[in-house]
């Protein structure tokens, strides 16, 4: 078990890429703390974790809002003693043509996509400052590379979050910790499930691989970014889109 005594921190934790995170690095030794809003969602990833031998705990928290997000991680290191991974990979979005978009749907995405990003780095900062090691992970997305029509708040909030990563990456690599970030392309999840079937099939045929990517091909990068073997790699954006992107 790679990550065995680890401790990791997993954002949006309850579906999707999250959830595959949290069962991906606790299926690698690491103990996890779920944060979401929906608490009985992350009681079911608990348990799931629970009865593959793995430990986990729920702090219940809206990432946009700052206090809820100190809180959290205040109960999560109470409970662990410490934090060591973190994975910032909340996310919402809420699509519209720039010149229709309403100021609250804008704020909305970049505040639970992007601050909340820079929130919890800022709470799990000290701990692994203090242990000299530490790996941050953050989700961000094909679209933070190559822009989307009808979701200029989400492909900002993403390519925000590229930037945030090589920032940090910078400030922290002195001291044994690594930032870095994984840009999934086309994955199966609930975000996606809703989108019309041309869209899908457009899609696919402009993956090389041939095939829409699953929630857990972006769980095991992140679970290698997180391990000892990607200790020489920091500021960098994992690919993870069958192909999409090149270059």
């Amino acid at each position: 078990m790679p990550l065995a005594g680890r401790i990791a921190l997993v954002t949006g934790a309850s579906q999707g890429i999250g959830r595959a995170c949290a069962l991906q690095l606790a299926k690698e030794g690491a103990a996890v703390a779920l944060v979401a809003r929906n608490q009985e969602k992350l009681e079911q990833v608990k348990q799931e974790i629970a009865a593959a031998g793995g430990q986990a705990h729920v702090f219940v928290a809206d990432l946009a809002e700052e206090e809820q997000v100190k809180t959290a991680f205040k109960a999560a290191l109470a409970q662990f003693g410490k934090l060591e991974i973190l994975v910032n990979n909340a996310g919402v979005t809420r699509d519209q043509l720039v010149m229709r978009m309403k100021r609250p749907d804008w704020d909305t995405v970049i505040n639970t996509n992007l601050t909340s990003a820079y929130l919890c780095i800022q709470q799990a900062i000290s701990s692994m400052l203090k242990q000299r090691w530490g790996r941050i992970i953050n989700i961000t997305s094909i679209f933070g590379q190559t822009g989307q029509a009808g979701q200029a708040n989400y492909a900002a909030s993403k390519a925000g979050l590229i930037g945030l990563t090589m920032a940090v990456a910078r400030e922290v690599a002195s001291r044994g910790i690594t930032c870095n970030a994984v840009a999934p392309g086309f994955i199966e999840t609930a975000m996606t499930s809703g989108l019309s079937d041309d869209f899908k099939q457009h899609a696919l045929g402009m993956i090389p691989l041939g095939r829409v990517g699953t929630s857990e091909d972006v769980a095991q990068a992140v679970a290698f970014l997180a391990s000892d073997q990607a200790g020489y790699i920091t500021g960098h954006v994992l690919n993870v889109n069958g192909g999409m992107l090149m270059g």
